[in-house]
């Protein structure tokens, strides 16, 4: 059993690491945190350095690595600064079912151009009445001719008012029982006569990634725009969530290190009672379960990458890093803000932005309670 990253990976993590130190800067993280804008300048530069897309093929723009070289990266990221390291790092965003799914024409012409840092990803699936329940769409698609005629509403699209185009989960067949044998994944692009999206603010955290609601009125697009099986549309969702919550876990787990990081260089220099904080015991065994907590998740996230680059998908593993790496991310941030007092309430020692970033990651890509709904299915198996 090897627990040490391969030489290459250990480049690939450097090489982020370096990135995000030479280029995350402050002010104008600052800045953009409080204007809620997308840092486009860091984006470009991070794709034309192959940080975008590295796990896709290089026929397609990427480099041929796995999930594991890709969340290497998202971890750095995060690590830096929570709010552009999720920015950045979503800007892919379901790109995945295009290349799991789509036809070799579909992926050249969507995904060499998020490699390139030309287009940005969105995933169209949640809906204002059914949250993480996707078994359930109201948005249908419904064929015309050489067209589908798509109508319903979206909420909480990552990169909804920025996004190139969309991959949205529609109703295909009313009629299917259950309902979910009958939706597919269909191609949008930003643009489309009936497309609208509305961006939703003010946000808690994530200040720097778009959240939309997204209304198709009589959005008409070609047959052609099909990803994959017609009416597979739930499955392929569900496979590329296999793959995208162990990325959501590694932005848990840069967040996490990010705020024990800060907490703890500023309990090396803070003196109280004319002593380091480092120096009183209380502050060690803080420290000591907050190294603990990370260097747990660490080694199940990376686990779960690994697992899935061995062809082995395991919902249970993913849902276990995920759910447990995002309640790590929202403890250790919380305990860096107690360290650091009342300056820790203050924006400017940043560790009060890693907490509120920090709470999505329990949120999207399925709650934490779907995944421990996930992780006791495979466990008890289904309940008749």
């Amino acid at each position: 059993m090897n627990f040490e990253l391969t030489q290459e990976q250990k480049d690939i993590q450097k090489a982020a690491r370096e990135f995000a130190q030479g280029e995350f800067e402050k002010e104008k993280i600052l800045e953009w945190e409080q204007t809620h804008a997308f840092p486009k300048e860091l984006w470009k530069k991070a794709c034309k350095l192959g940080f975008t897309g590295i796990h896709y093929p290089e026929e397609y723009g990427g480099q041929g690595y796995g999930v594991t070289e890709n969340i290497l990266i998202v971890e750095e990221f995060c690590r830096k600064d929570s709010g552009v390291g999720i920015a950045l790092s979503l800007v892919d965003f379901s790109s995945e079912v295009v290349l799991r799914f789509g036809t070799h024409e579909q992926k050249k012409k969507y995904l060499i151009p998020v490699a390139k840092g030309e287009f940005i990803s969105a995933g169209a699936y949640t809906e204002p009445d059914h949250g993480s329940d996707i078994t359930l769409m109201s948005t249908t698609a419904t064929k015309q001719g050489d067209s589908f005629l798509i109508n319903g509403t979206k909420t909480f699209i990552t990169n909804g008012s920025i996004a190139d185009f969309f991959i949205a989960l529609c109703q295909t067949d009313p009629n299917a029982k259950p309902p979910y044998r009958g939706q597919c994944t269909i191609l949008i692009d930003k643009g489309t006569k009936g497309l609208e999206a509305t961006e939703i603010m003010p946000k808690m955290g994530i200040r720097m990634t778009s959240t939309a609601e997204l209304s198709f009125s009589d959005v008409r697009v070609p047959l052609a725009n099909l990803l994959g099986e017609e009416n597979k549309g739930f499955y392929q969702v569900l496979e590329f969530f296999d793959e995208s919550r162990i990325e959501i876990a590694a932005q848990a787990l840069g967040i996490a290190q990010g705020a024990f990081d800060r907490a703890l260089d500023y309990t090396k220099q803070r003196e109280q009672f004319g002593r380091k904080l480092v120096d009183f015991q209380i502050t060690q065994h803080k420290l000591a379960d907050m190294a603990t907590k990370v260097e747990t998740a660490r080694l199940l996230v990376y686990k779960a990458a690994w697992n899935y680059d061995q062809k082995r998908i395991d919902p249970k593993l993913t849902s276990m890093a995920k759910m447990f790496a995002g309640r790590v991310a929202v403890e250790v941030a919380d305990e860096a803000i107690q360290l650091f007092g009342g300056y820790g309430y203050i924006t400017e020692y940043e560790v009060e932005r890693f907490y509120r970033d920090a709470k999505i990651t329990e949120i999207y890509e399925g709650t934490k309670e779907i995944q421990k709904n996930t992780i006791a299915s495979a466990l008890i198996g289904k309940l008749k």
